[in-house]
């Protein structure tokens, strides 16, 4: 098969150019990916152990136990839409490579979210309950269908010929960006980093960075694409695109405050409703602005412990070790190289 000169991103086919190099920033993302890797073996759930049993009340139990059901299938959606949709369209060698290390980090955090549930559920019947979750948790359920009405809605389009397929595609690409990966799983990440505010779960805080870190690379790498189209087709970014935009993030907000309804039932002394709800909206208001679209919420963040969060290089006194840990990469690329 031979090669297919570059082109715009989103054009249909199998380019297979790598010299010269027609989007060199993902290849870094590549290499900066290798660099970030990790192991769940690295993680210490033990103490998490201890204070489930001994240091938790019923309500956060009750928390915890709904984050892992969700967790349980979260990451294996993304990766999902990552292998039947993203992989297919995004038409460049090297955001290829990323969207290949990225398919196995989302492995990784399915790995690391099966050990989860395996030490903090040891009960069979239990444990199978909260995989099945998105069957029988109303909360779980919504954010499962709107993550699969999203998936569906380009499953059958198999090239982006034209202008309406291609903004098919991006509305697929923001979704996950902004509203999974951008909006429920950090929202996920701030029940964690609630509790180690409480001094609790250390070990699945600690994990959780590396975790957080992944999905903001994740999420700079699809901001990136987004980028390079409009900035190669302009016209895609209608105004009619925007409010479809827009009215997907309010339908995620809504979304995720019915599951912060259901994980803080019980009534979580610290973190309340509102609170949670105010948070949602302010992290949309972020992907928005990140979109180069005005806010819409106006809400400020209420949640000073994630203000702290600092997903570069985040060492505190909790962990055990720096969660920017890094293994070497050697080798340099000169990208006006040709073959």
């Amino acid at each position: 098969m031979s090669s297919k000169p570059p082109g715009r991103l989103l054009d249909p086919g199998l380019n297979l150019t790598l010299r010269p190099m027609a989007y060199p920033a993902f290849y870094e993302m590549y290499r900066a990916a290798i660099k970030n890797t990790w192991t769940v073996e690295e993680v210490d759930f033990a103490p998490d152990v201890n204070d489930l049993r001994n240091k938790m009340t019923a309500a956060e139990r009750h928390l915890i136990e709904r984050l892992v059901a969700f967790f349980a299938t979260g990451d294996s959606i993304v990766s999902n839409n990552l292998v039947l949709n993203l992989y297919k369209h995004i038409n460049s060698p090297e955001a290829r490579m990323y969207l290949s290390r990225q398919l196995f980090e989302e492995a990784l955090h399915v790995q690391f979210y099966l050990t989860l549930l395996d030490t903090y559920v040891p009960d069979p019947t239990q444990r199978a309950r909260a995989f099945d979750a998105i069957e029988h948790i109303p909360s779980i359920r919504r954010k499962a269908e709107f993550c699969m009405r999203w998936i569906d809605s380009i499953q059958t389009l198999d090239r982006l010929d034209t202008r309406a397929q291609r903004q098919q595609f991006l509305l697929n690409l923001i979704c996950f960006a902004c509203c999974i990966e951008g909006l429920f799983f950090f929202a996920a990440f701030a029940y964690v980093y609630f509790l180690r505010s409480r001094g609790l779960l250390h070990g699945l805080a600690s994990g959780t960075n590396w975790v957080f870190r992944d999905e903001s690379a994740h999420m700079a790498f699809a901001f990136e694409v987004i980028h390079i189209v409009r900035s190669e087709e302009p016209d895609l970014f209608d105004a009619e695109m925007q409010a479809e935009v827009l009215a997907m993030m309010q339908d995620a907000v809504d979304c995720e405050t019915q599951f912060a309804d259901d994980v803080l039932g019980g009534g979580v002394a610290g973190l309340s409703r509102q609170d949670m709800r105010a948070y949602l909206e302010f992290v949309a208001d972020q992907r928005l602005h990140m979109l180069g679209m005005p806010k819409f919420y106006g809400t400020r963040n209420p949640l000073g412990f994630m203000e702290l969060q600092d997903v570069q290089e985040l060492t505190n006194f909790f962990e055990r070790r720096v969660s920017a840990y890094q293994v070497g990469v050697v080798g340099e690329v000169v990208f006006d190289a040709s073959f």
